[in-house]
């Protein structure tokens, strides 16, 4: 397994799934956990020195509201983390901030503890940058990218030359 993903809540796993789906188009191995960094801390800390034994090699987290998830993570590896910051939606409702708590949690890390972060709800860059993460060190990822990149100029630039109407 080359990345964990972890998920704070069931709840998280519509947005959390689209980083599997793009590892998935990948070929890259993952496992993924559903644990609270408040109600598991525990569980947590040991899921972490499990994924690090198996030779996990990037984390991405996601998490909402205070989004220590990430941070808490972090404090106990040196395997990079990418934190995913999830606006907390009840049924019905939101916690009227839109992700921007989650955000702000994740990038506010303290000094020395660093978490990645990418855009609220925005699993699939998290995924992406863990995938350019392992392309420093495995070619055939870093050749897929390159692959990946190449189609999706070239799909903008035939998309760019045609006439568009609003």
């Amino acid at each position: 397994m080359k990345v964990a993903i972890f998920l704070g809540s069931k709840s998280d796993a519509d947005v959390m799934g689209k980083a599997a789906e793009v590892l998935k188009e990948f070929g890259v191995e993952y496992k993924a956990y559903v644990i609270s960094a408040h109600r598991a801390g525990d569980l947590l800390v040991k899921t972490v020195a499990q994924v690090e034994g198996e030779g996990c090699e990037v984390i991405i987290a996601g998490a909402g509201l205070s989004a220590a998830l990430p941070g808490v993570i972090a404090s106990r590896t040196l395997i990079p983390v990418i934190g995913v910051p999830l606006e907390c939606i009840s049924p019905g409702k939101s916690n009227g901030l839109a992700g921007m708590d989650s955000l702000l949690s994740i990038v506010q890390m303290p000094p020395r503890v660093p978490v990645a972060s990418v855009g609220i709800g925005n699993s699939k860059n998290a995924a992406y940058l863990a995938l350019e993460i392992l392309g420093i060190k495995y070619p055939d990822i870093r050749k897929k990218l390159v692959d990946f990149r190449a189609k999706m100029t070239a799909d903008a630039e035939a998309e760019g030359g045609k006439g568009f109407e609003f």
